[in-house]
C-alpha cells in the first residue's frame, strides 16, 4: 500500500536527482572533516568512491555515521565499504559515475585501492520557504515518519 510517508519520500528523491557533487562529512577521534565527493543517487542511497588511504576512508572504518549536504538538503546516514567500483556486482555505479563524473571515473576508479562507499539515509531534511516564511521538512527512514516544522 502507498502511504503518505511513502509519497514524501518519492518527492524527495525526485527533487534530490540522480547525481550531484555533494559535501561528506566524516568524524573519528574529535576530529570533524568535510569535503565534495562526486554521488551517485541510486536505490534509495547514496554511493562515491574514495581511496582506502584517505582520512575520510579511516575515519568511516572508526565511525560510520556520516553526512552529506547539496542544496537546500542535509542527509544522514550510515556508510560502508561494499568493494571496488569496477567490480561486477558494481556495474549501475560504473555505468553512472562513467556518464556523469567521466574525467574522475578514468582518473580514479582504476586505482587499486578504490574504494566504493555506500550510504544508507537514516534522516534527510529540507530547508524551504513558504513566501517568507522559513520551514523544514524531514525524513525519517528508522521511524518511517514525515514531518514539517515552520521556523
Amino acid at each position: 500500500m502507498y502511504n503518505y510517508f511513502d509519497s514524501k519520500v518519492q518527492q524527495f528523491w525526485e527533487k534530490i536527482g540522480t547525481h550531484a557533487v555533494m559535501t561528506l562529512s566524516t568524524c573519528s577521534n574529535h576530529r570533524v572533516t568535510a569535503r565534495p565527493m562526486s554521488v551517485i543517487v541510486y536505490n534509495q542511497k547514496f554511493y562515491c568512491q574514495t581511496d582506502k588511504t584517505y582520512l575520510k576512508f579511516k575515519q568511516i572504518l572508526d565511525n560510520p555515521y556520516v553526512s552529506l549536504c547539496v542544496d537546500n538538503f542535509s542527509i544522514e546516514g550510515k556508510c560502508r565499504c561494499i568493494g571496488i567500483p569496477l567490480d561486477i556486482d558494481n556495474t549501475f555505479f560504473v555505468t553512472a559515475f562513467k556518464k556523469y563524473y567521466p574525467t574522475s571515473f578514468i582518473a580514479y576508479s582504476n586505482i587499486p585501492t578504490e574504494r566504493l562507499l555506500e550510504i544508507t539515509p537514516t534522516l534527510i531534511y529540507s530547508w524551504n520557504y513558504k513566501f517568507t516564511t522559513p520551514y523544514i521538512e524531514y525524513i525519517n527512514f528508522i521511524e518511517k515518519s514525515f514531518r514539517k516544522e515552520y521556523k
